[in-house]
């Protein structure tokens, strides 16, 4: 019996799905071009279809694009275009197949970026890295590829690229040929399986890659740019042990023919799962140093588990869109649980837990199976609610519910009631009651997570059994428990400087550099121990707190950090830049390259992380200059949003 999401499924069958039940688009050969510099995509496609019912029209989704020599088996057919579809009139007839073939060209607004090619107010870059990536998220593929947003309708994809040779062109499937010609090459991708048009992807840059076998074979390419050879290692550390785990826990091999990663600039969201192709941003690009503060690990785990659980099986709607992301949130907590070990799963889902919490506090409870829930729900309630299903049936039933589940509507969609139906076919139990408490129900029972987080793990009861306001110092120093040695830390009225000589954990002496700094005096040397972390969080801090505590030493603590750079985001080299601008007498025949060279992060050469930082530390010290604000200027009209709403906010801050 279905419990729920018909009535969405109903007003959806009654709109843009309702083509579904009519139109089974099965493939489609995609032929695409590129004007980087006028941000144009020329495309030739031919799509097979089977008409289910008779009809006198189709359509697919295409945004403000030009079609030409359009026709039907071969012979012109009649269409028109309003800008968001484009539809072809014909007797369609029921139980046969069709050949649709057409040519565009489009300007996408979204969905396909143009990354550095507009070089015209940097005319003397040299660290340009052009790129073309794609951001489907959901339906909106059919601003660059006319495509069907539906993602009940799936598709076989395959992909022939036409590009500048000296670049590296990944997209989806299985790399057949490589064509080269005088100054081009053609790249063909070839699929095997059908998959929802939100998850075609490519990325154009210039790459190299590095490529592992997993135990069953698959091929697993790393891209990487050719300057950060020395980075792929923690970059994609545990990629291989991660995936071979996947396909063991989750028991269906690997439902495609290769698995690519590929880091991109200014990317809009961490990462994006499409079909064998993930797409990741850049700024987890990292070196050793960097990866105890910031790795790609989770990400790159999340992605991967997507494989299944939403390119494998995919939602009917964002009724169900619990069924994609707190299967990825669950599936990748259990591979860094094979990684990192017990602990640091039951830590985060503790973490996960708070935020929940925090959430239900601000009265942003929802259910599960509300589309309109918030990320923290879909994600992180999403996880909880299998965690505790699978404490609820077993280990071995949850296993084969989940197998049977993916077995059985491979390349399909799916909605909740196809899991919860292969859980209770498998358990023999009804569970319509957990169902009720934790997917229907807007109620957080926090307190029954709590519970069960005491029960199973001592890590969380130590944690939760200690409240340490006053001298815990002899803990910190003895405790082998990493958090409960951090909230020892903030927790102490006065910060534990003296332990640092005794404190080896990198976790626990960066939650120290991150404490009050106004009892430093008298600690000196064993603070400034810190500046020799292998953290950039904990340089970052301490070259601060050192610089501003200790007046007279600020020329040696700028000298010992000089030529560290940090985190993509250039975090420690901007600060120290701000700081040697502040210094006095401090190198003063460098003063202007150092200003020059700190405003150029904010040019958009950079990515916005870096130039955010950047743009952050000028203003505070009042050196924004004409070439500052015009950068800023220029990053309001940029692709990404988080880009957009903080120079906003900062040019609305400078003009009050």
């Amino acid at each position: 019996m279905k419990r729920f999401g018909f009535l969405l499924n109903f007003f959806v069958a009654c709109s843009w799905g309702q083509q579904v039940d009519i139109v089974d688009f099965k493939s489609a050969y995609v032929k695409i071009s590129f004007a980087p510099d006028s941000s144009r995509v020329n495309g030739i496609v031919n799509y097979r279809f089977e008409v289910l019912k008779p009809i006198d029209s189709i359509f697919l989704d295409a945004i403000n694009m030009r079609f030409s020599e359009v026709s039907l088996d071969g012979d012109l057919v009649r269409y028109s275009n309003n800008g968001a579809q484009v539809w072809f009139k014909n007797h369609f007839e029921a139980d046969k197949f069709y050949q649709l073939s057409f040519k565009y060209v489009a300007q996408p607004k979204k969905a396909l970026y143009f990354i550095d090619w507009d070089t015209s107010s940097e005319p003397n870059v040299t660290n340009n890295n052009k790129q073309i990536w794609t951001q489907g998220q959901g339906k909106y593929t059919s601003n660059w590829l006319p495509s069907i947003d539906d993602m009940n309708d799936k598709i076989e994809f395959d992909l022939s690229i036409n590009f500048e040779k000296d670049f590296e062109v990944v997209a989806n499937g299985k790399l057949t040929s490589k064509q080269l010609n005088d100054s081009t090459a053609v790249w063909h991708y070839d699929m095997k399986h059908p998959m929802s048009s939100y998850l075609v992807a490519l990325a154009i840059g210039k790459y190299h890659k590095k490529v592992e076998y997993s135990k069953s074979g698959i091929p697993l390419e790393m891209y990487y740019y050719p300057e950060d050879s020395l980075k792929v290692e923690p970059t994609y550390r545990y990629t291989k042990q991660m995936f071979d785990f996947l396909e063991e826990e989750i028991g269906v091999p690997y439902p495609w023919q290769n698995y690519k990663q590929v880091p991109v600039k200014d990317f809009l969201y961490a990462g994006m799962e499409n079909t064998s192709c993930t797409i990741f941003s850049d700024a987890f690009v990292i070196d050793s140093v960097a990866f105890a503060d910031k790795n790609y690990v989770n990400v790159n785990a999340h992605e991967l588990a997507h494989q299944w659980f939403g390119n494998l099986v995919t939602e009917t709607s964002g009724t169900h869109h619990w069924l994609q992301e707190g299967f990825a949130t669950y599936y990748a907590l259990l591979a860094e649980r094979d990684v990192f070990g017990k602990d640091y799963y039951y830590w985060q889902l503790y973490e996960y837990a708070q935020e929940l919490l925090e959430q239900d506090k601000a009265g942003g409870s929802t259910s599960l199976l509300d589309p309109k829930s918030s990320s923290t729900t879909f994600y992180k309630k999403g996880a909880w609610v299998l965690h505790l299903l699978r404490e609820k049936v077993g280990d071995g039933v949850f296993k084969a519910a989940v197998k049977n589940y993916l077995k059985k509507h491979q390349f399909k969609n799916v909605e909740t009631d196809d899991f919860i139906g292969e859980v209770e076919k498998a358990s023999g139990k009804d569970l319509d009651g957990f169902v009720d408490k934790w997917l229907i129900s807007k109620k957080l029972n926090y307190v029954e997570m709590e519970e069960q987080l005491e029960r199973k793990s001592k890590y969380i009861r130590d944690y939760l059994s200690i409240d340490c306001e006053l001298n815990c110092y002899k803990f910190i120093r003895k405790s082998k428990h990493e958090k409960l040695r951090i909230k020892m830390v903030t927790q102490s009225m006065h910060p534990p400087y003296k332990e640092l000589k005794n404190i080896e954990n990198l976790k626990v002496r960066q939650a120290i550099a991150q404490t009050n700094s106004n009892w430093l005096k008298g600690y000196k040397e064993d603070y400034e121990t810190l500046l020799n972390d292998k953290s950039y969080i904990t340089i970052e801090a301490a070259l601060f707190n050192l610089w501003k505590n200790f007046p007279q030493e600020r020329a040696k603590y700028l000298n010992q950090t000089k030529g560290i750079i940090g985190f993509n985001d250039k975090n420690v080299r901007i600060l120290w830049l701000t700081l040697a601008l502040l210094t006095d007498d401090f190198e003063p025949e460098n003063q202007s390259k150092y200003l020059k060279e700190l405003t150029d992060y904010t040019s958009p050469n950079y990515g916005f992380e870096t130039r955010i930082n950047a743009f952050q530390y000028l203003i505070q010290i009042q050196a924004c200059n004409d070439k500052c604000k015009a950068h800023l200027q220029q990053a309001t009209t940029h692709h990404n949003w988080r880009m957009v709403k903080f120079s906003k906010s900062l040019q609305s801050e400078i003009e009050q």
